[in-house]
């Protein structure tokens, strides 16, 4: 067979569609090597199966460091003195040092704070669809699947609302890295995102509030508490990761149904589908369409290819969530579709923390929009809608729709 061509898998025009070329990926090489942006060699896993395995499976490792070399341990690539703090997270770290960050934010993003937090969502919707209604069209992401999650993460951290656009920016700057060219252009909205950051905590810790920072200063387990650089990135990993994925959910979910009307009209006659209807959303949209690098801890031989030990191996999530092996017709939206063990929030110990309030905030935000909005419908033809630049996200750029 001809090989496969490989696309820039960070590109709008890859993100529009994957979906051919995963298809083609999993029949074919379902383990497969490629270069990425940056010339860096990456593997990109498939199959549901080894997808799972690769999120599960210990012989792939997310703390670069601890990949085994041939002349000696393994060695953080280079970076700012005031972008390394950053890697102190809980998402770049294995075992122990995983489990004791997790279990210590844990202990302030319970689920009763979760819970709490389902009539501030409903009004929020309201909020945002009142506004909308008004002028008889929106740009659904700016307007209402972006806004929502950035408020609702922004209060429970407690970053003041005349900073959230601020904190948005540097956002999107950060998670459009996928070269060291878009990390040289993305250094200045770093260095300001972490600069504001610290100043936020030294206030909380001045000045104690009712909020997650606060928890997080004060969260404990067997005396050991957060160091300053792993707070430091522990905020900044919840305000980035606290509200993509559920932007994502609520616009490519709201146009997969706007693209599905007979599954959009099931879900307006049977509104308690609402809970399996976010799970399969979740699984056909692929709000996170490749999981966060891991790195072979040894040579490892894998769905039929050889890994050398060090490089990089990617679990392709959207591929994954598509696979026949694991959902039977498997490019069909079925909002009662069970079972439904879709990978789109991962697996295994990085499982997303975030999984429960992005849950709670797609349920809301696409049950207010559906119960609102009975002539809802897209205002441009779905070709021209333009998705957003990432290697592991998938988004809209915009949504406009008429009301």
């Amino acid at each position: 067979m001809p090989p496969i061509p490989t696309p820039n898998l960070a590109s709008p025009g890859f993100k529009a569609d994957p979906h051919p070329t995963y298809a083609r990926l999993r029949a074919e090489s379902p383990v497969h090597r490629t270069v990425l942006a940056d010339r860096q060699v990456a593997w990109l896993v498939t199959r549901y199966d080894d997808a799972l395995a690769v999120l599960k499976d210990e012989q792939f490792v997310k703390d670069r460091t601890r990949v085994a070399r041939r002349d000696g341990p393994g060695r953080p690539q280079w970076a700012p003195g005031f972008v390394r703090p950053l890697a102190t997270n809980m998402l770049d770290r294995d075992g122990v040092d995983h489990r004791r960050l997790r279990t210590l934010v844990q202990l302030a993003f319970t689920p009763r704070r979760i819970e709490a937090l389902e009539a501030r969502v409903q009004a929020l919707c309201d909020e945002l669809l009142d506004a909308g209604a008004t002028r008889g069209r929106m740009d659904l992401v700016a307007a209402y699947a972006l806004p929502l999650p950035v408020t609702i993460i922004a209060e429970l951290l407690g970053v003041p609302a005349a900073d959230r656009g601020r904190f948005q920016a540097w956002s999107n700057n950060v998670v459009a890295v996928s070269s060291a060219g878009d990390l040289v252009r993305g250094l200045p909205s770093i260095w300001l995102f972490v600069r504001y950051l610290r100043r936020l905590i030294a206030g909380r810790r001045a000045r104690p509030r009712d909020d997650l920072v606060t928890d997080l200063i004060r969260a404990e387990e067997a005396g050991d508490a957060l160091c300053e650089d792993e707070l430091l990135a522990m905020v900044f990993l919840l305000l980035v990761a606290g509200y993509e994925t559920t932007v994502n959910l609520i616009a490519s979910g709201t146009l997969a149904l706007l693209e599905h009307p007979d599954q959009l009209a099931r879900l307006r006659r049977e509104p308690e589908l609402m809970g399996s209807a976010v799970e399969e959303l979740l699984r056909f949209t692929s709000p996170v369409d490749i999981a966060t690098e891991r790195f072979a801890r040894e040579d490892v031989a894998f769905g039929g290819a050889r890994i050398p030990r060090g490089e990089m191996v990617l679990a392709v999530l959207g591929s994954a969530n598509r696979d026949a092996a694991q959902f039977p017709d498997p490019d069909t939206l079925d909002l009662a579709r069970e079972p439904n063990r879709h990978l789109a929030f991962g697996q295994g110990a990085h499982y997303c923390l975030g999984a429960p309030l992005a849950r709670l905030e797609g349920r809301i935000a696409l049950g207010t929009l559906l119960r609102r909005l009975p002539g809802l419908a897209l205002a441009a033809p779905p070709d021209a809608l333009r998705w957003r630049r990432g290697l592991f996200l998938r988004g809209l750029a915009e949504l406009p729709v008429v009301l």
